[in-house]
């Protein structure tokens, strides 16, 4: 069931190649990292994190780098996936353990499964949360996403200019946070046939195309006003700098070119979510992928912020899924 955070929770900064890593955990008993995905930090676990200590989990929800109390690094190339997963096996490390079990939700996805293939001796579980994995392999991602829209600009694309979007988010914060997670979320997305808000108009704004009337029922204004606070101290561009490493990512990850993840595994998307409805094919390619699949479930009517929208129905699927993992 859905449970919200308690005093129990303890917040630790830990010595990581990114510098220092912020975390935030509950609980005692097998370690359960958990990575979140754009624009979010630890707290969109807020849910998971005493549901799984309540279990008999060492949960432990990370800061990525260029987020909440993590380094954030100048460089752009400081958040190639390759150093992401070097910080998620040095939180394992840090907290002395040696395993983990990972799961993680829409970057924090891939994260995760790049975690388990690089690192298998310290991942040996995956979870994954909206983005279904597909192999490295295909054209330079630059080029897919330049092809995406005709005459308008798929987002990535649109993410990838330094300054660009930090140009549009940073005077308003907290407007802009609302409107993404009312566009992707289930409750409140535009209606079929709107203009869809993951592309931008020629000379327009990705907010453009966001809802301003309501926010989605799994958020409330105080926890609005917990992402917000952290993005107007941080800025967005360590946030960013994820979408501009994508091309460096194909390039330095060609050894692992179509390479199936092996561990035991987990999926879960919403129905609404444009990243279930556009990645099908990967997700009809997991018996090949991700042979190791224990159970995939698609959430009806649920956009792409799960554990918020769906936290008591997530909480079941992978208190499920952790119980019936290898010893």
């Amino acid at each position: 069931m859905s449970q919200t955070p308690t005093a129990d929770l303890t917040h630790r900064l830990v010595s990581t190649p990114a510098g220092r890593t912020h975390l935030v955990e509950q609980g005692t008993g097998p370690l359960v990292i958990l990575v979140h995905g754009f624009p979010e930090s630890w707290y969109s676990w807020r849910h998971q994190l005493p549901a799984l200590a309540a279990a008999g989990y060492r949960a432990v929800a990370i800061d990525v780098r260029g987020y909440g109390r993590s380094s954030r690094p100048a460089a752009v190339d400081a958040y190639r996936m390759l150093d992401l997963v070097a910080d998620s096996a040095a939180v394992v490390d840090a907290l002395g353990e040696r395993t983990a079990a990972i799961v993680g939700h829409d970057w924090g996805a891939n994260i995760a499964a790049t975690a388990a293939l690089v690192r298998p001796e310290v991942f040996h579980a995956v979870g994954l949360l909206s983005v279904p994995y597909a192999p490295r392999g295909g054209p330079r991602p630059s080029e897919v996403f330049e092809r995406l829209g005709g005459e308008e600009e798929f987002y990535v694309s649109y993410f990838q200019q330094p300054g660009r979007a930090e140009s549009e988010i940073e005077p308003d914060v907290r407007g802009w946070l609302a409107g993404l997670y009312a566009a992707l979320s289930g409750d409140t997305m535009p209606a079929p046939g709107a203009p869809d808000p993951h592309f931008v108009s020629p000379g327009g704004r990705m907010r453009d195309r966001f809802p301003t009337d309501r926010l989605p029922s799994w958020l409330d204004e105080a926890e609005l006003d917990a992402y917000a606070a952290e993005f107007e101290r941080t800025g967005l561009t360590g946030a960013l700098n994820r979408y501009r490493n994508m091309d460096r990512d194909w390039e330095e990850l060609a050894a692992y070119d179509g390479a199936p993840i092996t561990q035991p595994s987990l999926f879960v998307g919403g129905g609404a979510d444009a990243s279930t409805t556009w990645l099908a094919d990967a997700i009809e390619a997991f018996p090949t992928t991700m042979p190791g699949l224990m159970s995939s479930h698609v959430l009806d009517g649920c956009g792409h912020w799960i554990q918020q929208e769906r936290p008591e129905e997530l909480n079941r699927i992978l208190l499920d899924w952790l119980a019936r993992l290898p010893a």
